[in-house]
Order: C-alpha cells, then sequence, then structure tokens
C-alpha cells in the first residue's frame, strides 16, 4: 500500500517521463512536486517505489523511469483523463464530415484521423455485422465469362466483386439459381445465410446445374466479404516513431501482425470490461507476442444505437501521455458514433 506522498511522486515521475522522454532525478522531482519536501525524502520515497518494481533505473543515470507494473498502477489508481482541447474537438469534428457515401469510407478515415491525433497507431473496427441482413443478390454479365456479383445489404451496404465463370455454366440455370436464393434467403441474417449456404442450399442448386461448385464459390466469396469484420488501420508508419528495436526483421513481423484481421481480432479484445468502455493494456497485456511487450494498447467501444457497436483503438509506446491519449479517444468514439448514427438515418431510414 502506497502513501499519499509516493502516489504523488509516482504521478510526477510517470508524467515527467512521458512528456520528456527523459529519467527522472530526485532533485528535479522536488522542484516540480506540488507540496515542499527535500530531495533527499523524494530518493527515499523513490527507493520505496524501486523496492516495489513501480519505477526503475536506467542504465547509468541516477534518475528513475517507470516500470511495466508502474504504468499499470498509474493507470488503474492515478489517472486523470484530460479533457480535449478547443482545438482538437474542431479537428475531430471538421474530419468527420458528411460527404461520405459507405459506412468503409467514414470508418477507415476515422483511422486516419485519430492516428493524426495521437501520432500513434490507430484501428477502427465498423460496427458489428450480427443483425444484417441480406437484402438481394444478382450477377451482371460483362462478357467473355466474367460478371460482377452483386450483394446488398438491410444496412445499405453493397459488396461486389468481379469473377471469370466456368466455360461450361450455364447462364439461364444460374439465373434460375440467383431468383432462388433470392426468394429463400432475403431477409435472413448474413450467418444464416451462410449456415444455409453450407447445409441445404447446395442440395437444391442441384435442380438447376450439374455441377454447382463454380457458381456457389462466386456467392460464398462475395458474402464472406460482407460478413467479415472490418478493421482499418491508420498511421502504420508511426510505429517506426517508436519501435524498441531497429531489426529489420522484427519490424517486419510487427506490420505482418497488424495486416491480418484474425491478428487483430485477437489482440482487439472486443470484450470491454470497464465501466466507461475504455480499457488499456501494457506490455505483455496486449498479446502474448514479445513484439508487443513494449507498447501500450487503448482501446474504446462506440455504440450507434441499434445499428450495433464498435471499436476504435490506438496502439503507441508504453511512454505515452495516458491521460490525452484517453481523452482524444474518448472524445473521438463520441463524436463517431454520432456521425455514423446521423449517416444510417439519413440513408437507410428515410
Amino acid at each position: 500500500m502506497l502513501t499519499q506522498r509516493q502516489k504523488k511522486i509516482l504521478q510526477a515521475i510517470v508524467r515527467q517521463y512521458t512528456s520528456t522522454g527523459q529519467p527522472v532525478g530526485s532533485k528535479h522531482l522536488a522542484e516540480k512536486l506540488p507540496f515542499k519536501v527535500s530531495s533527499a525524502t523524494v530518493r527515499n520515497e523513490m527507493a520505496v517505489l524501486e523496492d516495489n518494481d513501480l519505477i526503475l533505473k536506467e542504465h547509468s543515470s541516477s534518475g528513475r523511469i517507470p516500470s511495466k507494473q508502474g504504468y499499470r498502477y498509474y493507470v488503474d489508481n492515478l489517472l486523470d483523463p484530460q479533457a480535449v482541447t478547443d482545438n482538437d474537438l474542431v479537428v475531430i469534428q471538421n474530419s468527420l464530415g458528411t460527404g461520405f457515401q459507405k459506412i468503409d469510407e467514414i470508418i477507415s478515415h476515422s483511422a486516419d484521423i485519430l492516428s493524426n491525433l495521437t501520432s500513434y497507431t490507430a484501428f477502427t473496427l465498423k460496427p458489428e455485422q450480427e443483425s444484417v441482413r441480406l437484402s438481394g443478390f444478382r450477377v451482371v454479365p460483362l462478357g467473355n465469362h466474367k460478371v460482377i456479383a452483386i450483394l446488398v445489404t438491410d444496412s445499405g451496404e453493397v459488396e461486389n466483386q468481379s469473377f471469370t465463370l466456368p466455360t461450361d455454366i450455364d447462364t439461364d440455370a444460374m439465373q434460375a439459381v440467383i431468383r432462388m436464393i433470392n426468394d429463400q434467403l432475403v431477409g435472413l441474417p448474413l450467418s444464416e445465410v451462410i449456415k444455409r449456404l453450407k447445409d441445404d442450399i447446395p442440395l437444391q442448386v442441384l435442380h438447376y446445374m450439374h455441377s454447382p461448385d463454380g457458381f456457389l464459390d462466386i456467392f460464398d466469396n462475395v458474402l464472406s466479404q460482407a460478413a467479415r469484420e472490418r478493421f482499418f488501420v491508420g498511421g502504420r508508419l508511426n510505429l517506426l516513431d517508436f519501435a524498441s528495436t531497429h531489426d529489420p526483421h522484427a519490424i517486419q513481423s510487427l506490420y505482418g501482425l497488424l495486416d491480418k484481421n484474425d491478428n487483430l481480432s485477437n489482440i482487439l479484445d472486443s470484450t470491454l470490461t470497464s465501466d466507461n468502455g475504455v480499457n488499456i493494456k501494457i506490455g505483455q497485456e496486449i498479446s502474448k507476442n514479445k513484439l508487443l511487450d513494449d507498447y501500450s494498447l487503448i482501446t474504446a467501444s462506440y455504440n450507434v444505437e441499434q445499428y450495433g457497436r464498435g471499436i476504435i483503438a490506438v496502439l503507441g509506446p508504453t511512454r505515452m501521455p495516458y491521460s490525452r491519449t484517453i481523452g482524444i479517444v474518448n472524445a473521438f468514439r463520441q463524436e463517431l458514433a454520432k456521425r455514423l448514427l446521423d449517416f444510417y438515418r439519413h440513408y437507410y431510414d428515410s
């Protein structure tokens, strides 16, 4: 159990170090504390903090820096999130404009904005797709056996992909299958459509065409594209600014970790248990992958009423200004939720 003075000293060390990046000495700290105390007393209190593994000595410097445990204690017990500045709020509001045609455009753009505001790497996940239903599916011929498959959901999302049809496919039979799919599957959640595509739909398609695999692969591909989680990453290059290693292989592996949806899904844990919807993970708490040992991840959910919940996150060094970053994340998720709600109501409820 720390005394109030020890807590204030730890808080000051974290704030000073995250601001300057320089180890904090007792003499300098004594001058900055909001109460009068000698540097000798500060040294004694710092020794207690060091014995509790909350701060540590870096190299030959006489100053101290926070440990991972120190950051954790600070975040859990001493953090006071800053309100965003008027300038930050103006940037957020102006950047999340109204000239977007698709939800993905807003979510992708928001990752770039959040990265620019924090100078770190940002992630955004669009609202969950669990309740999204199939509104229609069609295939448009382009000539020379090429087609474009178009799938529309009730959330207004439109997925399309170009394909080359098998040369032996009967186009009249294909159109009959498309009518059957729309008759039976429109109005169902995408998860149910995926299940039906594996269960009874292939048998029904056999009534129309001898070998349904080629066509069903087309439907499956565009359906999977519509149903998958959409992560967007902003500020990938910012990782280089605070990477703890200059080993090109390690940096390459780190970028690879952030380029795969499954990895991001595991890292950005969607189960946010804190009361305010913000979760802070430090070092090994983020992932078993040692590449992230010197990073911190701030994750927050945002709710768009009946349209679902999404996630935003910021990945930066453990030496990040937590109060300011959390303040930005909080303000950003609130504004993003408002803009998305306006978009849904304007385009899909009118």
